[in-house]
């Protein structure tokens, strides 16, 4: 635990009205918008699946619909939540890494003395571990049912190998060959989707049986896969993951850009044009290669990396450009304790039974139609008044 005051100005953003005597080195919106993509699976979807059964809206139904992953091709909402954490971890990586090269007095990754980078490489090897191991105990390591009952590939650890790569290829290279990593990656798994063949099925079989990347998971992972026969954390679909955070680093190195040419408002229109562009041109290769979260296929990169760079830019011309930030505060609440509040919804804390204990009386009293609503609403006030003591309190997770 980190008992240091997130500062609150950074290098683009002042936000006194959140944080009073503060100073935050990151952009406000990243947090909020982190925030918000981890609002949904922590309890958000509950109270919109309970609404929605509740009223019988079309539009929250509709919505409720959008809180679902995908059976296989395609997309919805829900699928665009793990990418987006992705593409956030890579926008926050030119900020972090910033600080470093101050104090080592350059301007550029590639620069930094041979002694500062093995520090950062050290660092950057003890996340991705902890990452592993956290996604391992949400998966039940300490249950202790045996290697073969139990699931490695996670999406904790999928985060942090895919934010590994991309923070290596950032400090190695400039921006034209990170432009080529970017687009090699993408078109080798491509190619090697729907060219190398699969013993008993042939080549370019897009199925979850069939595919490459569940043959090697068959073949490599260890322990039991998330579905028989394949994982959609894997291990060859790992490597287009790392297109994903390349996406959030572009990005972040373009707003942290300080030029009289980019102000922030046209770095914020740019951003969503950006965005516009990818979505457009995931959407055309999606006839050659479909979008697929489970396979994590090029041009769901591409499409997912699209939607990420236009809600960034909605949060950051909205909190950093026009300066609205309090209604952001319980995002930024979640978003600067993502982690911590993660691995608590996934079962380490039961939020419901604490919740229940609390306003169990009330929502009893309520008619029966609402009261689910209610209890998952209940859930979120629960959550957030855990975080608010966190922030209040100065305690946040950093890994």
């Amino acid at each position: 635990m980190d008992k240091t005051l997130i500062p609150a100005k950074g290098s683009a953003v002042a936000a006194e009205n959140i944080f009073p005597a503060a100073k935050l080195p990151r952009l406000l919106s990243l947090d909020a918008l982190r925030g918000f993509d981890m609002f949904w699976i922590m309890s958000g979807e509950h109270v919109v699946h309970a609404a929605a059964k509740a009223t019988n809206w079309p539009v929250l139904l509709w919505f409720s619909g959008q809180l679902h992953h995908t059976e296989w091709n395609g997309i919805t909402f829900y699928d665009m939540i793990f990418p987006l954490f992705l593409f956030i971890a890579g926008v926050s990586m030119p900020y972090s890494f910033h600080h470093k090269m101050e104090k080592a007095g350059v301007t550029d990754p590639m620069d930094l003395p041979g002694t500062d980078k093995r520090k950062i490489y050290v660092a950057m090897i003890r996340r991705t571990l902890i990452l592993l191991f956290l996604g391992w105990v949400v998966n039940g390591l300490f249950r202790f049912d045996g290697v073969e009952n139990t699931r490695f590939a996670s999406v904790l650890g999928r985060i942090g190998l895919a934010w590994f790569f991309a923070g290596l290829i950032y400090m190695n290279f400039n921006l034209r060959a990170q432009l080529y990593w970017f687009s090699g990656i993408l078109v080798a798994y491509w190619a090697a989707m729907l060219f190398i063949p699969v013993p008993g099925y042939g080549a370019g079989i897009l199925t979850m049986q069939g595919s490459l990347e569940s043959y090697v998971d068959q073949l490599l992972l260890p322990g039991r896969l998330h579905d028989p026969g394949h994982d959609p954390e894997g291990i060859l679909s790992t490597i287009p993951a790392i297109g994903s955070a390349l996406l959030g680093v572009f990005t972040g190195q373009f707003l942290k850009l300080n030029s009289e040419k980019w102000p922030m408002y046209k770095k914020g229109i740019a951003l969503f044009v950006a965005g516009l562009l990818l979505i457009a041109l995931g959407m055309l290769w999606d006839l050659n290669f479909p979008v697929n979260k489970r396979l994590w296929s090029s041009s769901f990169v591409l499409l997912v990396g699209g939607w990420s760079m236009v809600f960034l830019s909605v949060f950051y011309l909205i909190i950093d450009v026009a300066g609205y930030r309090k209604w952001a505060f319980p995002f930024v609440l979640i978003g600067v304790n993502s982690i911590l509040i993660y691995l608590a919804a996934e079962g380490m804390i039961d939020f419901k039974q604490t919740s229940n204990f609390v306003f169990g009386g009330l929502i009893n009293l309520a008619c029966a139609t609402w009261q689910d609503t209610l209890a998952a609403l209940g859930v979120v006030c629960t959550q957030l008044a855990l975080l608010y003591f966190l922030y209040k309190n100065k305690i946040f997770l950093k890994i």
